[in-house]
C-alpha cells in the first residue's frame, strides 16, 4: 500500500491553500485564533464563501452539487480547513436533510431544496420535544 500524496493530490492541497490565503475572511479568521464566538452573519459569510468556490458539496453526490472528490481529496480539504483554524460547516442541511431530500425527495424538492441548502441560502436546524413533558 502507497500512503504517499500524488502530485494531483499535492496540488488540490496547494489549491485549497490558496484559497483559504486569499479568500478567508481575515476578521472571520482573526476571530477564530482568538476563540471569539462567531456572529450569524458570518457564519453565514464563510459558508457563502466556501458555496461560491463550489466546496460545500465536499461530500455531496455530484448529481446534486458535489464535488465528485476521492476520500484522499475530501480528507486534504478538510485537513487543510482546520489547520488554519476555519469555521467548521453547520451540519443540519449539509449532513441531515440534504440526504434525506436527496434520497426519498421528490424532484421538486430537490430542485427547491439542495440548492438552497448548498448555497447556505437557508438556514436548517433540528428542534426536540419530550412528549412526556410538553403540552400537546
Amino acid at each position: 500500500m502507497d500512503l504517499n500524496f500524488s502530485k494531483e493530490d499535492l496540488a488540490f492541497r496547494d489549491e485549497v491553500r490558496a484559497f483559504l490565503d486569499n479568500e478567508y475572511p481575515k476578521h472571520i479568521k482573526e476571530k477564530m485564533h482568538n476563540g471569539d464566538e462567531l456572529t450569524r452573519e458570518e457564519i453565514v459569510e464563510w459558508h457563502k464563501c466556501v458555496a461560491k468556490k463550489g466546496w460545500m458539496g465536499h461530500s455531496w453526490p455530484v448529481e446534486h452539487g458535489g464535488t465528485g472528490w476521492d476520500a484522499t481529496k475530501v480528507y486534504l480539504y478538510l485537513r487543510e480547513l482546520a489547520l488554519e483554524g476555519c469555521p467548521t460547516f453547520v451540519p443540519f442541511g449539509l449532513q441531515m436533510v440534504a440526504p434525506v431530500i436527496w434520497t426519498f425527495g421528490s424532484e421538486e424538492q430537490k430542485k427547491r431544496f439542495l440548492p438552497r441548502i448548498l448555497n447556505f441560502d437557508d438556514w436548517w436546524c433540528q428542534g426536540y420535544q419530550n412528549l412526556d413533558q410538553a403540552p400537546i
